[in-house]
């Protein structure tokens, strides 16, 4: 308390300083988000829609909200929304889940263009920094028809800061600790806007030494390091707008293989120091360059064209032997263009139209290879419209996707630096041949059709009631066509099936949400059937092998797998309520569930790898001032509960996945804004997460199946231990 108080003083006798500077205002409050629904713009079928006018479910997390979580990344931070999941490696790495389906499934939005970054590797996270994120949408269910191909699950759309007003230049400085692991991270921006002519500028910087829990200690190959450089310059005019955006991501992650002792159990490390922030190994270097020149052009009251045009270079390199020298280099060129054209009209019809695709050139430049190089390009035209009567919002589209594919041959001995093409090598469905090829020269076309109908009724001032119908498309990934080697991440050697089918999927929301002074509930029931599901599935006997390609004799001990394809189905709800009986307190609750099952399969392959456990969260939250008192104001205190039930269904094949008993976790949070004569010149917060410090696996976490533990005789890596989070940020 007396740390506490000193650092209170500090901060008040640094905002007497800052009198004379512009205060920095919140946009939306957090806990009053579900009573402004009617107010909430958010991305619809026909550009922009409020939040009340969408037949399908989305949840909108603000920068507010952001500021306020503890995460170690930004998919830790959004994923404890309804219907949202991790799958993680360590602290450093998550990949996001939507109803129980990830991957190459979910399309993520990044400046206003797809981000592209090997995304189909299990350890493969997203190269974004969460400093440099506005707010985040997030669109549960098939959007194929706006964003084509991939958009099976849903959308994460990470929008960047709004523009600073007109005639204002803000600085903002903000840092955060965490105990656990060490986190130390911080971030600087500066933003500005003079006569129309916007500039924004950031430099963020992350680093943190292995985690911790009560079970295994610090658990070695969990530190990571990451710094992220960005900048955005344009004009604003009455006619619209044209933005520049630059962006450069760097992550170093450790790889934590899970070996441990077989005489103590203990985990076995690389360095005897654990608390390094130094890379070790193995390990794992990620950079992602990115550049986006986005345009909008008022071409009249009602009608507007936006053309986003991008570049990203992504380069993975995997160091296993020495620090200096990679095994592994993926690198991936990707162009993306969009062009659309919205209208609006005084009846209530609108509309929107464009096509939109990308080009992807990827290399492999080291020693190691999973998936062959590649050519891709995509092409996607759309029509959407929408047209409200009354109380009733109608909404709808057609797309149609174009892919062409192109994947290069590579002969086994080949010189890797080469890349010299090989003749081609015809596939066979059924029968296993020894052949002097790593990877056969094939070419695929994909077409896609995809539509959606929705309608949403306001039966009152505080009821709406949604419907929507919409059917997805997914063309299989690389890795799923054509992988041929050792996948360190999945610890096993995997192939790949060129004749896989695309998926289609067809899935029916229904949803209610009710809004009152006191009362904020919503509930969205959802069913989905896709039609060629694709799956890896073990191969014990190698002549049942469904390629032609050169697979060594000697495995050291590791399981084939090649990608199949099935039926799947998956139905599930998504329920939550937020009393507020007083003003400054506030009850929440929510409850996630999924059913994934792969249809006319045994007891053994019924169930979808990977899917979440069902979650109930609650929460309660007091506010301890509103009306700026002293040099507080906002000041909030805040419990909150997590409690995952057992998953039992699970993928049982050889031995994929278990079972995982239920465990509650406990949390608490504390904030407030300071503030000199009216106006904010800082924010403090302050998290514990994981409270008890329960000892627990995430279902989800993939360090839950390595080694066993010879002493406990229990398999895996837990999941971090109790963590104490303190941001804190300042204003100028």
């Amino acid at each position: 308390m007396k740390t506490a108080s000193i650092l209170l003083s500090l901060l008040c006798m640094y905002g007497a300083t800052m009198a004379q500077n512009n205060t920095h205002q919140d946009s939306t409050d957090v806990f009053f988000r579900h009573l402004k629904l009617n107010e909430i713009t958010v991305t619809g079928l026909t550009g922009q829609a409020k939040l009340k006018e969408l037949p399908t479910p989305v949840s909108l997390i603000t920068n507010k909200e952001l500021r306020q979580t503890a995460a170690t990344n930004l998919i830790d931070a959004i994923a404890h929304e309804p219907g949202v999941s991790q799958l993680t490696t360590g602290s450093g790495i998550s990949k996001p889940i939507i109803r129980g389906l990830g991957y190459n499934r979910i399309v993520t939005i990044s400046d206003g263009v797809r981000q592209e970054g090997q995304q189909w590797g299990d350890e493969h996270g997203i190269e974004i920094d969460a400093a440099n994120v506005g707010s985040v949408e997030i669109l549960k269910g098939p959007a194929s028809l706006m964003y084509g191909s991939d958009a099976m699950a849903g959308v994460l759309i990470f929008h960047p800061a709004a523009v600073t007003p007109l005639g204002e230049i803000r600085t903002n400085v903000s840092s955060e600790y965490q105990t656990n692991n060490g986190l130390f991270g911080y971030s600087v921006n500066f933003e500005g806007n003079q006569q129309g002519f916007v500039w924004n500028g950031r430099w963020s910087q992350k680093l943190a030494h292995a985690y911790k829990n009560k079970e295994d200690g610090y658990v070695p190959g969990s530190q990571f390091r990451e710094q992220a450089a960005s900048a955005m310059f344009g004009l604003n005019r009455r006619w619209g707008h044209s933005h520049l955006r630059l962006g450069y991501y760097q992550l170093t992650p450790g790889i934590v293989e899970g070996e441990r002792d077989p005489l103590t159990g203990e985990l076995e490390a690389s360095t005897d120091n654990l608390k390094t922030y130094g890379r070790t190994l193995p390990s794992q270097q990620v950079y992602h360059y990115k550049a986006v020149w986005d345009n909008a052009l008022q071409l009249s009251q009602h009608g507007q064209l936006k053309t986003i045009i991008g570049y990203q270079q992504n380069r993975r390199q995997e160091f296993e032997e020495s620090l200096d020298e990679y095994e592994l280099y993926f690198q991936l060129h990707t162009l993306s263009y969009d062009l659309r054209y919205t209208h609006s009209w005084d009846n209530g019809w609108k509309l929107s139209t464009g096509v939109g695709g990308m080009y992807q050139r990827s290399l492999n430049k080291g020693e190691e290879v999973l998936i062959p190089a590649y050519h891709l390009f995509d092409v996607g035209a759309f029509v959407t419209a929408s047209r409200t009567f009354d109380r009733l919002t109608v909404s709808g589209g057609l797309r149609f996707d174009r892919r062409d594919l192109h994947s290069e041959a590579l002969e086994a001995e080949e010189d890797l630096d080469a890349q010299t093409v090989g003749e081609p090598v015809e596939p066979s469905n059924f029968k296993f041949q020894t052949s002097n090829f790593k990877f056969i020269d094939f070419r695929r076309h994909f077409n896609g059709a995809t539509g959606s109908v929705g309608a949403v009724y306001n039966m009152n001032e505080h009821t709406n009631l949604r419907l929507n119908v919409s059917r997805g498309f997914r063309a299989p990934n690389l890795s799923e066509l054509g992988s041929n080697g050792v996948h360190e991440g999945t610890i096993r050697y995997e192939v790949g099936n060129s004749q896989l089918s695309p998926e289609h999927s067809l899935q029916a929301d229904l949803g209610v949400d009710f809004n009152s002074q006191y009362v904020s509930a919503q509930f969205a029931l959802f069913a989905n059937r896709i039609d060629n599901y694709i799956f890896a599935a073990r191969i014990p006997d190698l002549s049942l092998m469904a390629a032609t390609l050169s697979v060594p004799d000697d495995l050291d001990g590791l399981s084939v797998y090649q990608y199949q394809q099935g039926d799947a189905r998956l139905i599930g709800f998504e329920a939550g309520i937020d009393f507020h009986p007083v003003h400054c307190l506030h009850l929440g609750n929510t409850f996630s569930y999924v059913d994934a099952r792969q249809l006319n399969q045994p007891e053994e392959t019924r169930y979808l790898p990977m899917t979440p456990a069902p979650r109930w969260t609650s929460d309660v939250k007091w506010e301890l001032t509103h009306n700026g008192l002293h040099c507080l104001n906002n000041s909030f205190l805040a419990f909150g509960l997590e409690c995952y039930l057992r998953q039992s269904h699970y993928y049982m094949a050889d031995d994929t996945e278990t079972a995982t008993p239920s465990y509650t976790l406990l949390n608490m949070s504390a904030g407030t804004d300071l503030l000199l004569r009216g106006r904010k010149v800082a924010e403090l917060f302050v998290t514990i997460q994981n409270l008890t410090n329960r000892v627990y696996q995430s279902h989800l976490s993939r360090l839950k199946y390595t080694d066993v533990n010879a002493l406990t005789g229990h398999q895996g890596v837990y999941n971090m231990g109790r963590n104490i989070t303190v941001k804190l940020s300042l204003f100028f």
